[in-house]
């Protein structure tokens, strides 16, 4: 497919800039893909779609503070400094991105604190905005990482318009965030509350967890007209034995096995296998899915209402099918549906 078939007017007042006030109040568009009917439902509704021993699989992930500002060698030039990954835990080693990055180079100390409380060290080019910085700290690590994030910001998507704000750290991130390491959200498991969690589980669904360390890739534009040639990139992830035997064994028994978000739908195509199982897996993924794609394992999925030409919609246009999807998307600009982050959700069964 072509990337220009991924283009939806979207009026910038549907883009939503903030959550909904409880977790579980968005709106919820529900999709047939078999015969492309659309229900306009409430997120709480989402129960009336399962039943006893289906599996809700959740992407644990855990957002951490990755934007500094700061100056650059102790001067009044303002920089940004965006923490992409730990590289060496000992010499306080990170991959980051940096602007404006044609006025930072190899040698250049970047300080960080009305007081520096943290000077880093460029010492390598990656690409073109990437660079390596080694953080000049003598104190424990612990004291360091608490240092490092108190420092650091929620790493909000550019195109949510205002300033971050302190209800943004707990918003940013799901009730069952644990494992430290994305720079995005998981965002079709925001909308989950405790208390719509609890109500699952009275159903009988059955949980299972994965990790999938989403990053930058998810939101960056696309450069190419023919989707054949992009290249996601490498993100960190797990799939435990445990949560592939509750796959599994929900896959034997036929029951409806959901993947919340795209994150985990790709997570679940990365380890899945030619009989509709899974196996357990430990490593990276790139993983991209786009229209045509023929899925193994999930029948369900969850997801945001996403913004025009994001790799998120066409992983949900490729479950969904293109034309329903689009359809939908249609339908829920008519019907003043919030998209984006903190957005409304979409079910595809």
């Amino acid at each position: 497919m072509k990337l220009s078939q991924f283009k939806f007017k979207l009026p910038d007042e549907l883009i939503a800039l903030y959550p909904t006030k409880h977790r579980d109040e968005s709106r919820l568009l529900v999709l047939h893909r078999k015969t492309g009917e659309i229900e306009h439902r409430y997120f709480t509704d989402i129960l009336a779609y399962f039943n006893d021993q289906d599996v809700f699989v959740f992407n644990d992930t855990r957002v951490f503070p990755a934007r500094l500002y700061g100056t650059k060698d102790n001067s009044e030039a303002k920089i940004e400094v965006f923490l992409l990954r730990e590289l060496n835990h000992n010499l306080r080693m990170w991959d980051v991105l940096v602007d404006p990055a044609r006025k930072i180079r190899v040698g250049n100390k970047l300080y960080f604190g009305q007081n520096n409380e943290l000077v880093a060290e460029v010492i390598d080019n990656t690409t073109s905005r990437g660079r390596t910085v080694r953080f000049l700290y003598d104190g424990e690590y612990e004291d360091f990482r608490k240092t490092l994030y108190a420092l650091g910001e929620t790493p909000l998507p550019r195109f949510i318009q205002r300033q971050v704000e302190p209800e943004d750290a707990s918003r940013y991130q799901t009730i069952f965030a644990r494992n430290e390491g994305a720079v995005v959200a998981p965002t079709a498991g925001l909308h989950f509350s405790r208390e719509l969690m609890k109500r699952l589980e009275i159903l009988g669904v059955n949980f299972a967890f994965l990790t999938l360390h989403a990053g930058l890739c998810n939101y960056r534009e696309i450069d190419v007209e023919d989707l054949t040639k992009n290249k996601m990139d490498s993100e960190q992830m797990l799939l435990t034995p445990d949560t592939a035997q509750i796959i599994n064994l929900a896959k034997e028994s036929n029951r409806n096995v959901c993947a919340v978000g795209t994150t985990v739908l790709r997570a679940i195509e990365t380890c899945a296998c030619t009989n509709g199982t899974v196996k357990p897996y430990d490593g990276w993924t790139n993983k991209f899915i786009f229209p045509p794609y023929d899925f193994g394992v999930t029948e369900s999925l969850i997801a945001n209402l996403h913004l025009p030409y994001s790799p998120l919609l066409m992983a949900t246009s490729a479950f969904g099918g293109y034309d329903n999807v689009m359809k939908a998307y249609s339908v829920a600009v008519e019907e003043g549906y919030r998209f984006g982050i903190y957005g409304d959700a979409m079910l595809i069964i």
